[in-house]
Order: C-alpha cells, then sequence, then structure tokens
C-alpha cells in the first residue's frame, strides 16, 4: 500500500516556512503525509506488514490480563484515546495513568500488567521514569515515540515509532494525530491476535484508514478558513469549555490543551455528560461551549452518544450559551441548535476523532495569532520536558 507520493506537501526551507507564517499552521497542513508515511510503513494491502510490526505484535500476543497506559500532555490524551478502542476492540482491560504518577505507583495493584508509554520525543522525563520502573518490575513494555532510536525506543520490549517527522512548533499536532492513528492500528493489531476479528471486518477497517489522509486534505482548507473566522468572533472570550463523549472526551481535553498552551486562555475539558454535574456554574457570556457532536451512524453506541450530545446543546441553547459544534458535514440538527458549526466528513468513529481535532488545532493557532502570541513558542513550554 504505497500512497505517501499522492498525498501534496508544500516545500519549504527550514529557514522560509513560506507560504506560511508560522510552523505550528504549516505542520498542521502537513498531516495528510505524515498519516500516509504511518500507512506505508505498518499495513500491507489487507493486513499488518510482518517486519515492521512484529515486536508489537509479539508484545500485544504476551499480554494476560491488562494492560497500563503511562503518558503525559498531548500524549496522555492519546491514551485516553486507546483506552476505549483497545478495550473495544481486543478486550484487554486498559487504565491509562499520569506518567508522573504512575512513577510512585505500588506494583501491588499492577501484578502481570504490560505497559506502554507514549511520548513524542522518546525523552520526556517522567515517561522515561515510568518506563523505567516498568521494566524494572519485569513489565513487558511498549512505547510509542516520535524518534524511533530515542532513549525509550532502546529501552522499551517493542516498539511502534510514530512517522510524523520533526516537529518544529511547541504545540503538537502532527505528532499528535500521527499517535492517534498508531494507536489505531495497534488496537486492530491487539484484535486480531486475540482472534476479536476476522479477516473481512480488519480489512474493511484498514481500507477505511487508507482514505483517511484523502479525506483530511480535502477538508483542511475549509477547516482553517471556518475556524479563522471564528477565532476572530470569540477573539475577547477568556474561558473556553469542550465537551466530548465517548472516545470524543479525549478529543476535548486535547482542543482545551491546546488552547491554553498556544492562545494562554483558560480552557477545560470535561465528558458532555459531567457539564451539568456542576461545570455548567461556569457557563455564562463570555465562555463558549465548544462541543464535539459527530457521529458514526453505522454504530449504535455513537448513535445513542449523539443524541445525547443533541439534547444537551437543545439545554445550552435554552441557557443561552454560544455553541461551537464540531459536526458531520450536512448535519441540520446540530446546526439549527449552534451558534457556530464546523464540519467533518462522516467516517468511522476512530477516525472521525482523528479529523475533528485538527479544526481545534486551527481553532487554537489563530486564537493565539488575534492574540499576538508567537504560536510556535509559547511563553514557559519546551517541546519535551527533560525534568520534572
Amino acid at each position: 500500500m504505497i500512497i505517501m507520493r499522492e498525498i501534496r506537501s508544500t516545500q519549504m526551507t527550514a529557514n522560509n516556512p513560506y507560504p506560511f507564517a508560522h510552523w505550528m499552521l504549516r505542520e498542521i497542513y502537513e498531516q495528510p503525509a505524515t498519516l500516509s508515511a504511518t500507512i506505508d510503513h505498518y499495513v500491507q494491502g489487507d493486513g499488518f506488514q510482518a517486519d515492521t510490526c512484529a515486536s508489537a505484535l509479539a508484545w500485544l500476543a504476551g499480554i494476560q490480563s491488562k494492560l497500563v497506559i503511562a503518558a503525559s500532555g498531548s500524549s496522555r490524551h492519546a491514551g485516553l484515546f486507546a483506552e476505549l478502542l483497545i478495550e473495544d476492540l481486543s478486550g484487554i482491560a486498559v487504565d491509562v495513568e499520569y506518567a508522573s504518577e504512575y512513577c510512585y505507583r505500588s506494583e501491588k495493584s499492577l501484578t502481570d500488567a504490560a505497559v506502554m508509554v507514549i511520548s513524542q520525543s522518546g525523552e520526556t522525563a517522567d515517561t522515561l521514569a515510568a518506563l523505567r520502573k516498568a521494566n524494572l518490575a519485569g513489565h513487558a513494555t511498549l512505547v510509542i515515540a516520535n524518534v524511533k532510536d530515542s532513549t525509550m525506543a532502546r529501552e522499551a520490549t517493542a516498539s511502534l515509532p510514530s512517522l510524523a517527522g520533526r516537529e518544529r512548533a511547541i504545540p503538537a499536532t502532527k505528532s499528535f494525530t500521527a499517535q492517534l492513528l498508531n494507536l489505531y492500528l495497534l488496537a486492530l493489531m491487539g484484535a486480531e491476535v486475540r482472534g476479536a476479528i476476522d479477516s473481512a471486518e480488519l480489512a474493511g477497517r484498514l481500507w477505511e484508514v487508507a482514505q483517511l489522509p484523502f479525506k483530511i486534505e480535502k477538508q483542511l482548507k475549509g477547516w482553517d478558513d471556518a475556524m479563522r473566522q471564528v477565532a476572530g468572533h470569540y477573539r475577547a472570550a477568556k474561558n473556553f469549555l469542550f465537551l466530548g463523549r465517548g472516545l470524543h472526551y479525549s478529543i476535548a481535553r486535547e482542543g482545551a490543551l491546546k488552547l491554553k498552551e498556544s492562545a494562554y486562555l483558560h480552557a477545560e475539558g470535561y465528558p458532555s455528560g459531567e457539564l451539568k454535574h456542576g461545570p455548567n456554574a461556569l457557563v455564562a457570556e463570555g465562555t463558549p461551549l465548544v462541543m464535539i457532536a459527530t457521529v458514526d451512524r453505522s454504530d449504535v453506541a455513537s448513535q445513542l452518544r449523539y443524541d445525547k450530545v443533541l439534547q444537551l446543546m437543545r439545554d445550552m441553547r435554552a441557557q443561552g450559551a454560544s455553541v461551537l459544534a464540531i459536526a458531520n458535514l450536512g448535519d441540520d440538527a446540530v446546526a439549527e441548535l449552534a451558534s457556530h458549526t464546523v464540519y467533518v466528513e462522516e467516517c468511522r468513529e476512530a477516525l472521525l476523532a482523528i479529523c475533528e481535532v485538527i479544526p481545534l488545532q486551527f481553532l487554537s493557532c489563530w486564537m493565539a495569532v488575534n492574540n499576538g502570541i508567537d504560536v510556535d513558542h509559547p511563553r514557559n513550554l519546551t517541546k519535551a520536558v527533560l525534568a520534572e
């Protein structure tokens, strides 16, 4: 399966990111190419490439009962995404830990657990410490990092590197979606290893994955233009609440983090159903709600979650809230309830999550630019946290 060359990429020199004024914006636009690279590297026809997936498949085959994921920041949000996918597709029980907290956990509750760490750099201090704790305790470990020869990759039992390439802007964009795709493929590998998916369904899902870069590429400019307008409308806003259900909760968390680190705005991500359990007290004029209201209509559970989101939107409209919705293309029901709607083409639930985070990246970028912030180098942040 060779599709990398079919995805357009803008050629730029290292010192002149023309036609993009910011590396973050360039890297958002690079995502079709980086996702294509991942697919080319790990997928072959209707299955997985034996050589590049061998260590991950062997690691998955050795999992007895439980998987612990340890990560920080955006990588932990990717872990939350993976938790639901791995549990639903393979039946492996998953627990997601903050890497900085895992280091101090008692091993009494982690007997026979396999451990996966996720890191962009493969050098993050607390995540590396979590990996070393797991190795010392005798756990089988796997790392997903964007640097294939990183310290974590060398020290883990197995490695499934993401293929986003160098990311110059501090806010994670292409590295995050590369993690999501790797984790979806890992979940499918787990289902195959445990006999939880038949060959026809696996082939169908991998075919859908192969179409993803093309779907994203044709929507990028529309998302960019739409979020540039939305960012202008919300220019004076200082607080945002991001809401999502199921897999989309992890995307809500990531959208909120992007806005914090890129635009210096207060933002929080919650499961949609938790809004009325306290956070609704914050909903007022000047505090927009960003609601993920996409749906995979072939999935009964997704449809149920969507119906609940629609009802919450009705309640928030009656309450007078300003709502920015991420919705399926052509979804008039959401558009009638939201103040602003940005659309993504419908696809499978897991792939919807990968798509819908990209408009939120654009939102963060343009909110930062509107506030005069150097979006590539936010204050107090570094690309890799090398000390706790």
